[in-house]
């Protein structure tokens, strides 16, 4: 069983690292192709190309200025520790130990615009690259063009190595997901859905929905989960598996 995250656009390169172990990401030459293309960018278009600010968006042509190889624990940061956000304070990776953190390496995948799929312990430097921009590129007009089938058999690969039953259980949001290209993988695909009652109905409220994916995530790794009917068992914060509200893929978790 294998789980996809989406990264965060808030980094965390101040805290240190509280584990020494670190990996290299498995497609850095990828990424470098990618930072040359985005350094031809002056600050006004890479404000309009990422619909930032033109603060955020110097702060971006600055990381891509001193983005540069070898990624060493000097200039970079695990993945895990250095994304932030809902879904990561659900997580909490800083409160994982070590021992935690090495099961998740093979059991658990970040998807990346920039840098692809990443393991949990790959080195990254900081950037700002959603996997659904229009960056135009050698390969087609947008990043889903640029990775194509990569991702997809990253993915197959990821599922085929990690422990117990071969399926995959995405926690990514579906910007990032699209890039798997689910409908053409030949595993299982669970799909939490992560509901609170609010004015007299169940519904996604997204911040809630963000920080319960990460809660899943801690949840899996903390439990060594890795037979997808064990997911049914997830409590964390008063939620709920809801079989009537529930189909064979999509697993609705609800609280009142």
């Amino acid at each position: 069983m294998f789980l996809l995250l989406s990264p965060a656009k808030t980094l965390d390169f101040r805290t240190p690292p509280h584990v020494a172990r670190y990996s290299a990401p498995r497609w850095l030459d990828e990424a470098a192709a990618l930072v040359d293309r985005l350094r031809a960018f002056s600050l006004g278009e890479l404000a309009s190309l990422l619909g930032i600010s033109d603060t955020l968006a110097a702060l971006n042509v600055a990381r891509y200025a001193e983005w540069s190889l070898p990624f060493t624990p000097a200039n970079a940061k695990q993945a895990v520790l250095a994304f932030a956000g809902d879904v990561y304070e659900g997580l909490d990776a800083p409160g994982l130990a070590a021992a935690d953190l090495d099961w998740a390496q093979t059991r658990l995948g970040i998807l990346s615009g920039l840098y692809g799929l990443l393991r949990p312990l790959d080195l990254i430097q900081p950037y700002r690259l959603e996997m659904g921009t229009k960056l135009a590129n050698s390969r087609g007009r947008d990043l889903y063009a640029w990775w194509g089938v990569t991702l997809r058999d990253a993915v197959r690969e990821a599922v085929a190595a990690s422990s117990g039953a071969p399926c995959l259980v995405n926690l990514a949001s579906g910007e990032y997901f699209r890039a798997v290209r689910a409908t053409e993988l030949d595993f299982p695909v669970i799909q939490p859905v992560f509901e609170d009652w609010k004015n007299g109905k169940y519904k996604i409220i997204s911040f809630y929905a963000k920080r319960a994916r990460g809660l899943m995530a801690r949840y899996v790794v903390e439990h060594r989960v890795d037979q997808p009917e064990a997911l049914r068992d997830f409590d964390a914060e008063g939620y709920a598996y809801t079989p009537a509200a529930s189909t064979e893929t999509t697993w609705v978790f609800r609280r009142a």
